[in-house]
């Protein structure tokens, strides 16, 4: 790696504000600082033939290159404290990674099969991965691709003869920008002299991204080109809770900014209490705010947010950055530790949610059996996949009630559309529970089933389901896409994705009294539920419960405390009069103009 140290001038985008570039934030604050740009070593790997008499050489130097890269992160995590244990479970999954079947043997049968060098092999291996997951739509999926190449580069490195490096070393407060983080990288900058960083890769849910704000290191993602349109010692301010960058800012932006800073300083201090206190209405009626995660290194953001209890943990992950198919033992090692850290308060765990554009070609023992689908999100996706795939349905729900024995579990079952399924799901659940019996395991008594409800037939069915169920979760991401027949990634549709749609609000409401003529809970676990203006309205229309992404739960908690409950039942009320989804829109932004002094975004 070299620090690139140049005069060029920035390729700059835009009309009115040249020097703004709009990227991801996936780490909040903002500051202004002197940008230091990091240039790596590029790695081609060309090919070269071997002699046979070679081949079993070759196979011990790409041994050794990968026990090095074993010991250089075993060494990196004895370097942090304790307290950043969920971060650093990150690391041992990169370390489980460089003994993947999918890098290490398929590398080690391409230099014995082609007779070629390590360097070729292991990129022939990250190719075939890659190819994979490219197949794959879902971004919270595809991101596991970048801990994979992670890895490997660490790999490709020890193989090159480069020296291991410290990501930056500098005697000032500086931000540092680059093509891509590894979440080691960003272990690294966690001392007093990084503020910030840029990088051109990544995603909100990437691990990178988790580390980032797990350390509280302001951080924007998704800047194309970035490393090219900014030069070392440019001054830059970061926005990391909107996104944004302005390049060489002018005296006035910067001092707006810098207003900025200070304001959100006073706003994490108004919302520091919030943490602590219970998340009831002002004149005392509770809704419960919970955390929708994706992984176990999430856990401390969850704690630190105040959250009680997960309301959804999308358990299809640990089937990407753990093994390429985990067994019973490591899916128990995760809900076992999931449970026992928010003990006593529950945890909903979704079941495999997978197939459509979430599909699991790398488990040969299963999906890649299956042909592909000319419309994937109406095929065998979800808990039809589940009921497809018995085998690994049934491990699954084993390895959850097990689990059970160490907190409040929650089980929930996606996208639920009949009777039928339910039933068959159950039945599963029930002959697992009974093998465990006959096993002598023991398991929790008070494990609660739901399904979610994301479809227009589970809403009219929700009066059925919740005879045969403890709690329904609306799901309203697929909701909305299903029952407005929206494809949210589709360029010429997307607009017409709308939360506040009547249709969207009333199908809300029936679910909702649906659960609660049966006597129970009902939850939203979509995006609406983490955005303040649709949360408002979710809790007029007389939601139990809304799961959202941890740091939002302080704003949620206070827009609550703000408002007696009969309020809000007003409001639910006049909403459902409007008949279209701009003028709901515009009247809640209304009512919470007068009734709510604080901003509803931009957090």
């Amino acid at each position: 790696m070299e620090i690139e140290n140049n005069n060029a001038t920035p390729s700059l985008s835009g009309e009115s504000t040249p020097n703004l570039l709009q990227g991801i934030g996936v780490s909040p604050g903002i500051v202004i600082g002197r940008v230091v740009v990091i240039k790596r070593h590029t790695c081609r790997a060309g090919r070269y033939h071997l002699p046979p008499d070679h081949i079993q050489k070759e196979v011990a130097r790409f041994h050794q290159a990968v026990t090095r890269a074993e010991d250089e992160l075993v060494r990196l995590r004895e370097n942090f404290a304790d307290d950043l244990a969920d971060a650093l479970s990150i690391i041992d999954s990169h370390i489980l990674m460089l003994k993947d079947r999918m890098i290490y043997d398929q590398t080690i049968r391409f230099i014995k099969s082609k007779n070629v060098n390590a360097e070729w092999a292991l990129a022939q291996s990250l190719n075939h991965i890659k190819n994979r997951f490219d197949k794959i739509a879902d971004p919270y999926i595809k991101e596991r691709y970048a801990d994979i190449k992670h890895v490997a580069d660490r790999v490709f490195s020890i193989l090159f003869g480069h020296k291991p490096y410290q990501l930056v070393q500098e005697n000032e407060p500086v931000i540092v920008v680059a093509n891509d983080f590894s979440p080691e990288d960003t272990m690294q900058l966690h001392t007093e002299n990084i503020l910030g960083f840029l990088s051109e890769k990544g995603g909100v849910t990437s691990h990178t991204a988790i580390v980032a704000r797990s350390l509280n290191i302001p951080a924007v993602i998704g800047l194309t080109h970035i490393t090219g349109s900014i030069a070392t010692g440019d001054t830059i301010i970061l926005d990391g809770g909107l996104g944004q960058v302005i390049i060489k800012p002018d005296s006035e932006q910067v001092q707006v900014y810098r207003r900025k800073a200070l304001q959100s300083e006073v706003i994490a201090d108004e919302l520091a209490p919030y943490v602590h206190l219970s998340s009831e209405t002002f004149d005392g009626y509770s809704v419960r705010l919970s955390a929708n995660i994706e992984m176990i290194e999430e856990l401390q953001t969850v704690h630190r947010y105040g959250c009680k209890g997960i309301g959804l943990f999308r358990s299809e992950f640990d089937f990407f950055h753990q093994q390429p198919q985990p067994d019973e033992n490591a899916l128990l090692a995760t809900y076992r530790q999931l449970l026992d850290s928010m003990s006593p308060h529950p945890v909903t765990v979704r079941t495999l949610d997978v197939g459509g554009d979430k599909f699991l070609d790398h488990l040969p023992d299963h999906s890649s059996q299956l042909d592909p689908e000319r419309n994937p999100a109406l095929g065998l996706r979800s808990i039809r996949f589940s009921l497809h795939e018995i085998k690994l349905f049934t491990m699954q729900l084993r390895a959850l009630l097990k689990a059970s024995a160490y907190g409040r579990l929650r089980i929930l079952f996606p996208l639920v559309s009949s009777l039928p399924e339910l039933h068959q799901a159950k039945a599963i659940l029930r002959k697992v529970s009974s093998d465990l019996d006959k096993e002598g395991v023991v398991y929790g008594s008070d494990i609660e089933l739901g399904v979610m409800v994301e479809v227009p037939s589970a809403v009219i069915l929700a009066d059925v389901f919740s005879k045969e169920v403890d709690f329904l979760a609306i799901g309203t991401n697929d909701l909305i896409q299903y029952s407005l027949a929206i494809d949210r990634s589709n360029q010429h549709v997307a607009h017409m994705y709308d939360p506040f749609h009547p249709a969207v609000l009333r199908m809300i409401k029936q679910t909702i009294d649906a659960g609660h003529a049966q006597g129970i809970s009902v939850s939203v676990c979509g995006e609406m539920a983490g955005d303040v203006i649709c949360a408002v309205v979710l809790l007029g229309l007389g939601i139990d419960e809304l799961s959202m992404r941890p740091a939002v739960i302080p704003h949620i908690k206070r827009l609550l405390r703000h408002f007696h409950y009969e309020q809000l039942q007003q409001l639910g009320e006049d909403v459902l009069r409007c008949v279209d989804g701009q003028q709901t829109k515009n009247f809640i932004k209304a009512y919470l103009a007068q009734h709510y002094p604080y901003q509803c975004n931009n957090y």
